[in-house]
């Protein structure tokens, strides 16, 4: 299990009943997860003095339900990085805490190469990754098919001050971009990846992560430098083991570069239970 534990603006109070309670800074918020199967051992108290919480509905999505006034934009920092937030229609803020073990992982290894570093960041969402791996010095290209995700991204890049850093933000089908990517002869030293379960291309292709993250894969394979540092699949699909991306990589960037293997869950510490919610997977492959 690798555990988020260094945060200070962010922090899972409780869970229980199929929601978790966090804190975002000063803003705490309701939020529903389905990993949460245990119960909720009482629904008072800190659990009703929330300023938005999250509704799901039986037919599907859901809506906020605000209870204190709250900015539309605000910030958080993990170190020296900063991130906006605000509530989205889907329950989200804009930013996966947990996702600071990989940022912190990366940026070791990035710093420790000694050498210019290209990362290429895909299905990249609000950047993160991007902005963990620019601070750390590697020139990114940041790539994700939906315009107000990558226009996000460069505020989250903007506000941790790296906005003179070379970061190309490309708002274009991720496929597509590794396919030419290809016919250019582009190559990277690092690719991260955060594929969805489901999706569908803008010709209506589908991806289905079972079937389709395997030749993804070895696509991504042919754009990789002589002297790769890292490669790093992030997955919430539910029902896949961590040890499928390890062997995943262990047949495509081990079989041809040998280096090191990782993988496991990704989660957070709770505070009121002192246990670990778990919150993804992860397969890491690095020289």
């Amino acid at each position: 299990m690798y555990i988020a534990s260094e945060w200070q603006d962010y922090e899972v109070l409780d869970t229980g009943g199929g929601e978790k309670l966090e804190r975002w800074g000063d803003v705490i918020l309701r939020r529903p997860d389905p990993q949460i199967i245990w119960p909720l051992s009482n629904d008072t108290g800190k659990w009703r003095d929330v300023h938005g919480h999250y509704h799901r509905s039986s037919s599907g999505g859901g809506q906020w339900e605000m209870k204190k006034p709250i900015p539309a934009d605000w910030k958080i920092g993990y170190g020296k990085l900063k991130f906006h937030l605000r509530p989205t229609n889907f329950k989200h803020t804009g930013l996966f805490p947990e996702q600071a073990a990989n940022w912190s992982w990366m940026m070791d290894k990035i710093a420790a190469a000694n050498r210019p570093i290209s990362v290429l960041n895909l299905f990249a969402y609000t950047g993160g990754a991007t902005v963990a791996a620019a601070s750390a010095g590697a020139s990114v290209v940041h790539v994700d098919a939906a315009k107000g995700m990558v226009q996000w991204a460069k505020e989250n890049v903007q506000l941790s001050g790296l906005g003179e850093r070379p970061v190309r933000f490309i708002t274009d089908d991720v496929f597509k971009f590794v396919q030419r990517e290809q016919r250019r002869g582009s190559k990277y030293d690092a690719i991260i990846m955060d594929p969805p379960s489901y999706g569908r291309g803008p010709s209506g292709e589908m991806w289905k992560l079972e079937t389709s993250l395997y030749p993804f894969l070895e696509s991504c394979m042919q754009i990789m430098s002589d002297k790769p540092l890292f490669l790093l699949i992030n997955s919430y699909t539910t029902g896949i083991s961590p040890t499928v991306l390890r062997n995943m990589l262990a047949m495509t960037m081990g079989k041809r570069y040998g280096g090191k293997l990782s993988s496991g869950e990704i989660g957070l510490p709770i505070t009121a239970s002192g246990m670990t919610l778990p919150c993804g997977i992860l397969g890491r492959w690095e020289s």
